[in-house]
């Protein structure tokens, strides 16, 4: 549910930067929460026009690191965490489901060789239908996307190593 947030909250800037709607905008990120997440603008589209023809690499840039740090933003304007967001997000998620609408989202689930990760989850993008999640999406990454996702993982797997601590220690 997080990823589906965080890829509204990605629109929204665009959609801010662009003066156009959010609805309008197509937009695909991947990863872990949180600083490691990696937005991926080669995949975002306005209205079928690649965001890369509309916007420069450094307006880009900015909006991706704004999208990353957004949660912390949201957090110090409000005084507290979200909660209609995390609720919205996992509502659209329930919808796809209980409606088979096989809607293509940024899921986390564990990956089982898909980008070549085993044994971590991440966010990636799935088909949800009725039988949840029904298809996981491989999109094709460049040198630098496949850094980022593989910072993103080696994060998310610390992470899980704690808790598995926690848990053995219980």
């Amino acid at each position: 549910m997080v990823c589906i947030l965080v890829m509204a909250r990605y629109r929204a800037f665009l959609a801010s930067s662009l003066d156009c709607s959010p609805k309008d905008i197509l937009a695909l990120l991947m990863g872990g929460h949180g600083d490691t997440m990696v937005p991926l603008p080669r995949y975002t589209t306005v209205a079928g026009i690649p965001v890369t023809e509309l916007l420069d690499k450094e307006t880009i840039d900015g909006i991706v690191q704004r999208t990353i740090k957004g949660g912390g933003e949201l957090v110090k304007l409000m005084g507290t965490s979200a909660w209609y967001a995390p609720g919205s997000a996992a509502a659209q998620m329930v919808e796809a489901i209980a409606r088979d609408q096989r809607r293509i989202f940024p899921c986390c689930i564990s990956l089982e060789g898909e980008y070549g990760i085993n044994n971590c989850y991440l966010g990636v993008p799935v088909v949800l239908g009725k039988s949840g999640v029904e298809k996981v999406i491989e999109v094709k990454l460049n040198d630098e996307e496949k850094q980022l996702l593989e910072v993103s993982r080696q994060k998310v797997s610390e992470v899980m190593a704690s808790y598995d601590k926690i848990v053995a220690n219980a």
